[in-house]
């Protein structure tokens, strides 16, 4: 099921950091797990790469876990975050979970258990596909392969790749991605193809979903990738 996934770990303790990342990566086969030991380190990396969960303890060095989630979903982020918690240093888990975070074990965990969360949590992701999400004037729905006007009966069909596209950006947020990274994220990375491919569905998405195919408003270009507007 984590086949292509990424996933960060976020935690102080260099030993406990590793020895998770090494059984998830035997136990739920993501394709990327990276580490970070700050809430800094993490900030960052999360800027330069997109996360499909993550795991962020809340006792780390330089900062409150919680304000790195609170951080990370002001940046957009909308994959699920689970805490790592000790009950007698990190407060009120329950209320901490105002600070935008999925869900919260208790450490000491049993890695069984935070198996459990994991899988849950990304089980629960993939089913949002037959959700309907909401782009500008747009109800949309992956599943389907379809936008359909909000208030009237217009039904746009889309192709797999088109579906796709709108999907990877819609999950990461208001957050601009490389043409690089799109690229590799929808095709996998296929020597055979090139930007030009996917510049080339760019163009046909927008002929479909924009008023003004040339003043683009909901696909935007920005520099070096593109940005879908909420």
């Amino acid at each position: 099921m984590s086949a292509g996934r990424a996933l960060l770990i976020i935690d102080g303790d260099d030993i406990l950091r590793r020895a998770l990342r090494d059984q998830l990566i035997v136990a739920e086969p993501f394709a990327v797990v990276d580490e970070a030991g700050t809430g800094a380190a993490a900030l960052e990396q999360a800027q330069s790469r997109t996360y499909d969960l993550f795991l962020i303890d809340v006792g780390l060095p330089d900062q409150n876990g919680w304000k790195v989630c609170s951080a990370l979903r002001q940046c957009g982020v909308r994959a699920p975050i689970i805490m790592m918690t000790t009950a007698a240093a990190d407060g009120d888990p329950i209320a901490g979970l105002d600070a935008g975070a999925t869900d919260y074990v208790a450490k000491p965990f049993r890695m069984a258990a935070l198996l459990a969360r994991v899988h849950d949590h990304l089980r629960h992701q993939d089913q949002s596909d037959a959700a309907v999400l909401v782009i500008g004037p747009y109800k949309f729905q992956p599943a389907a392969k379809m936008l359909s006007m909000s208030g009237s009966d217009r039904k746009i069909r889309l192709t797999e790749k088109e579906t796709a596209i709108l999907r990877y950006l819609y999950r990461i947020g208001n957050k601009t991605v490389s043409r690089e990274t799109l690229l590799g994220e929808v095709w996998g990375y296929n020597a055979a193809v090139t930007t030009h491919t996917l510049e080339t569905h760019v163009y046909r998405l927008r002929q479909k979903i924009e008023a003004d195919p040339q003043q683009a408003q909901l696909l935007v270009t920005e520099a070096g990738g593109y940005r879908l507007n909420p």
